[in-house]
Formats: structure tokens, C-alpha cells, sequence
């Protein structure tokens, strides 16, 4: 490296044990992590930490050895530090991912070129190994941030559009409780009727045994089990084989009782779930962001007071939920955050002015 010949600054000798204490720390995440693991996924995180001692082992080495007073790691390392001791879950691997997109290697002429590679491809290993658990939870977490937002947003742009019109607060609580019910009772009914006509419709699609009793007597050269198999993508000669063997088996069945062909493939009804769970799923979470709205007139505040505490109540959900959204898509938690918070009080401005405008406290 070209600054290798210059003297060091007292400045850099600070950076480089800020260098330090962050890799250690970055490194102690990993094996966290990788103690709460097992197999590849653990083998895949200790290798990781021994990168980072790699790393370490370069600012030691730049250093000459121990410094007398190592600088505290980073806040934000430290926050994974201790999130990894306690959790190990997939928004630490996530936060991972964003910590390691953000290396001051790029731009330090005292780093190497296989220390900026390392971090660089890192990032891409953590997020090879979060996309197991972003998967298993996108379904189950888009449904519990689509229905919380839904009903912060709704019955906030609700609360805020009575309340503005100067009716007593009395109304103002009935009308939030009624949204909440209103709007959970709708997502819930919804929900139950989708993933019901869901798995109506994928009865209509599955084998059954309809014809299975009739099975021993088709003709094995002229039969029309061949058809249903082609019907179900099947070249013609697969199709035939198969249906060959099905007959075969049938015929050598006990013909004292119906024949029943073995179930075919996995039930795809587990898949869907249950439109009751469903229902009562998307009811709790609706109703547990639209209660948040309510709190300052359910707890007796009412005028202007109400309306800056429901305000900073939804602006704080808001954020947080929208941070979760981006912490577990590899996003910026603030950006996101910021977003939500964004459109909730774009719509909740909205209908307060609409309530000003046809305000009717002097009526």
C-alpha cells in the first residue's frame, strides 16, 4: 500500500482501533449467531467470525500490538451484539446484512483489497442466509403489517376527520370504536371468504376417487384412465404406463370392498390454512393497530390534547412498523419508517380538513 511508507498519525492510529473493536464485536455476532445454529447454516456463520479475526489480526498487526485503551465498538454493533446474545433471530441477520453494506474499507488507503472484497461479499452471505427466514415469515408478517397499518391509517384518518368538526368526544369514541369493529369485522370476513373460496377452488382442481370402484374392469389396451393422466400434463406414453399400473393394482386389490387409490401428492389445503385462523388472524391484527387511534378519548382526553397524543401514538407505531419492514428487507428501517409514517398522517390530514371544513361546533 502506498501510505504504508508514511509515518502514522495519532489519527489513524485512532481509526484503526476503532477498526478493531468493531471487527472483534462484528466477529462475537457471528459465532452468537452460529451457537444458536446447527449444520451448515453454523458452519457458514463461524467462518464469517474467522474473517473477521482476519481483519483484526491486519489493525493488531498496524497497531503493534494491543492498544492500552481500546475505543468502545459502534453503537450500532453493539445493539446486533446484544440482540444477537438474546434473540438470534432473522432481524439480527438482517441488521447484519445493512452493517456490512456500510464498510469504511472502501475509502481507507490502510485497508487491503481482499479486506474491501471480504466486505463486500459478506453482506451477500448474510443475505443468502436471511432468505430462509424472510421467506417463512413474508407470508405470516405481510398479513400482520397489512392489517395493523390498516387499521392505524383508517381509523386514525377516522378519529382525526370527527374530531375535527368539534362534536363532543363522546363521538368522536364511538365513531373510532365503530371503525375498529367495522373495518376488523370486514378484513376478518374478507379474509375467511378468500381462503375458503381458496380451498373450494382447489378441491375443484384435486384427484378424487370418483371413479376409482370401476377401476379393476377398464380394458388394458383401451382405457380411459390414460386420458385423465394426459389431461394433467402427462406425455401419452407416461400417461399409459401409469395407467397400466394403476388398473394392475387395482385388479390384484381385495374385490371385497371398493378399490381405493392411495392419496396422490401432499394436501395443498394445509397449504392454505384455515379460513377460521385466517379470519380471526387478520381480525386481531386490524383491531390491534385501530384501538391505538382510540387511546386519548377511551382514557378521557378530548380537544387538541387528544389529538397530539393519538398523533404521536400512530406516528410511533407507524415507524416502528414500517422499520420492521425494512430491517427484513435488507432496507433502510429509517427510510422506511419515515414512509409510513408519510402516508398514515397524509391520509389523516386529509379527512381533518375535510372535518373543518364542515365543522359543526357553532351548529
Amino acid at each position: 500500500m502506498a501510505s504504508d511508507s508514511a509515518p502514522a498519525t495519532a489519527r489513524d492510529r485512532a481509526r484503526w482501533a476503532h477498526y478493531l473493536a468493531n471487527e472483534r464485536a462484528e466477529a462475537a455476532v457471528y459465532r452468537h449467531l452460529a451457537a444458536r445454529r446447527e449444520g451448515e447454516e453454523r458452519d457458514i456463520l463461524l467462518a464469517l467470525a474467522d474473517a473477521e479475526g482476519r481483519h483484526e489480526a491486519h489493525w493488531l498487526a498496524l497497531l503493534g500490538g494491543e492498544p492500552e485503551r481500546l475505543p468502545r465498538a459502534s453503537a450500532s454493533t453493539r445493539l446486533l451484539g446484544w440482540m444477537a446474545r438474546r434473540f438470534g433471530s432473522i432481524f439480527v441477520l438482517a441488521l447484519a446484512q445493512q452493517a456490512e453494506t456500510r464498510s469504511p474499507y472502501d475509502d481507507d488507503p490502510h485497508a487491503t483489497p481482499a479486506m474491501r472484497a471480504d466486505e463486500k461479499i459478506h453482506s451477500e452471505v448474510v443475505r443468502g442466509l436471511a432468505a430462509a427466514g424472510r421467506r417463512r415469515l413474508s407470508g405470516t408478517f405481510r398479513a400482520a403489517v397489512f392489517g395493523a397499518n390498516d387499521g392505524l391509517v383508517s381509523n386514525l384518518a377516522l378519529v382525526m376527520g370527527i374530531g375535527a368538526t368539534g362534536v363532543d368526544a363522546r363521538i368522536v369514541l364511538f365513531s373510532g370504536i365503530a371503525g375498529l369493529l367495522a373495518g376488523a369485522l370486514s378484513m376478518g370476513a374478507g379474509e375467511f371468504v378468500s381462503v375458503r373460496s381458496q380451498r373450494e377452488l382447489l378441491e375443484a382442481t384435486e384427484p378424487n376417487n370418483f371413479g376409482d370402484d370401476v377401476l379393476p374392469d377398464l380394458d388394458l389396451d383401451q382405457n380411459e384412465l390414460a386420458l385423465i393422466y394426459r389431461a394433467r400434463g402427462l406425455g401419452d406414453a407416461e400417461a399409459t404406463a401409469r395407467a397400466r399400473l394403476v388398473i394392475e393394482t387395482a385388479r390384484t386389490a381385495d374385490r371385497a370392498v371398493p378399490y381405493r387409490r392411495p392419496p396422490e401428492g401432499a394436501d395443498t389445503h394445509e397449504v392454505v390454512g384455515s379460513a377460521f385462523s385466517a379470519a380471526l388472524s387478520s381480525f386481531l391484527f386490524f383491531a390491534s393497530g385501530a384501538i391505538i387511534p382510540v387511546l386519548p378519548w377511551l382514557f378521557g382526553l378530548q380537544g387538541l390534547a387528544a389529538v397530539l397524543v393519538a398523533l404521536a401514538l400512530v406516528g410511533v407505531a407507524l415507524l416502528g412498523t414500517g422499520a420492521a419492514v425494512g430491517l427484513l428487507s435488507g432496507a433502510p428501517p429509517l427510510r422506511r419508517g419515515l414512509r409510513q409514517l408519510g402516508i398514515g398522517f397524509g391520509a389523516a390530514a386529509v379527512t381533518y380538513v375535510l372535518g373543518l371544513l364542515f365543522g359543526v361546533a357553532g351548529i
